[in-house]
């Protein structure tokens, strides 16, 4: 049996749902990556102020000019199974992660693995702040100023090998720490995966931040893959290993679910998920009432990124 049938009913909180609830308290809470586990409201609100800023530059080249989502809707509405399977859960529920110390392990086929702290992965790169639109499969999509670095730049550094056809990245698994992981909604830890080419890409990036600040625990703090002409599920969050591989690796949902969830992951609007269209899509922050706007291929990114699947069936693979 799938684990996709011990989800409950619905996977998807409605908006209007979530907008009636605390949607400031939901902006907030679990936002400080660096400040201790939360205890009162007081606290939390306090802890807002404590977000350690980053430094950075705004790379236009890579940016929309579309409006940004607000920070309460960044922070309050997310998918993080690790934290509990509804969109309010992970603001709710990921004080409990704790983000420093951190680090991660690349190895695999490459020609020099390690483990390195996380301050010694950013120490190299610059960062930049970049407006992607970020897409998921619930027909709903927002715009978000991520801060990080491209993920081309790390794989250099540790030097893949001839054999090496893939990147696979695996989330932390703590139950301790994540209490979604307590439960057997998804085979643990989370795990996703690039072709190596999709990987080098200059679009796909490390995130360490957004709004200026370091990634809430809510948003995969304290680093996240995000790729932004792919479904959200492919932005693997509170990253501890990277490896190199020869085979494609097999990923969390694609395994949960093969009818539902590809390897793939494009954004393609003639493709519809078995329970609901593809077609189009509500922004966030958008009266549930407003019309929908129409999805667009490779999530708007067609002019940077169809040449990587010339020849490849985008309907079967999905």
């Amino acid at each position: 049996m799938s684990t996709l049938s011990k989800l409950p009913p619905s996977e998807i909180t409605p908006e209007a749902v979530y907008r009636s609830r605390r949607e400031v308290l939901a902006g907030i809470a679990g936002a400080a990556a660096i400040a201790a586990a939360p205890g009162s409201l007081a606290q939390q609100v306090m802890s807002v102020t404590l977000i350690e800023q980053l430094r950075y530059q705004r790379n236009a080249a890579y940016s929309t000019a579309e409006t940004a989502n607000s920070f309460a809707e960044v922070t309050g509405y997310n998918n993080f199974y690790e934290f509990g399977t509804g969109k309010e859960d992970p603001a709710e529920n990921a004080h409990t992660l704790r983000t420093r110390p951190w680090s991660v392990v690349v190895d695999g086929e490459c020609a020099k693995p390690g483990r390195l702290a996380l301050e010694d992965l950013l120490k190299p790169h610059p960062l930049e702040e970049r407006i992607y639109r970020l897409r998921c499969v619930e027909a709903w999509s927002m715009v978000i100023p991520w801060i990080g670095f491209p993920l081309a730049g790390l794989i250099q550094r540790f030097q893949p090998t001839s054999r090496a056809k893939f990147v696979e990245f695996t989330t932390l698994h703590d139950p301790k720490q994540m209490p979604g992981q307590r439960y057997d909604v998804l085979d643990w830890p989370y795990v996703e995966g690039l072709r190596m080419d999709e990987a080098m890409h200059p679009l796909a990036i490390l995130a360490v931040g957004l709004y200026g600040k370091v990634l809430p625990n809510q948003n995969g703090a304290p680093l996240r893959l995000v790729v932004p002409w792919k479904y959200g599920f492919k932005s693997i969050k509170s990253i501890v290993r990277i490896s190199f591989t020869e085979r494609e690796p097999r990923t969390t949902w694609s395994e949960s679910a093969p009818d539902e969830y590809g390897f793939y992951a494009n954004v393609n609007p003639k493709v519809d998920h078995p329970r609901w269209s593809q077609a189009t899509e509500r922004r966030i922050g958008s009266s549930f009432f407003s019309p929908k706007q129409p999805t667009l291929p490779f999530n708007g990114y067609a002019g940077q990124v169809a040449s990587l699947y010339q020849g490849l069936d985008l309907v079967r693979n999905f």
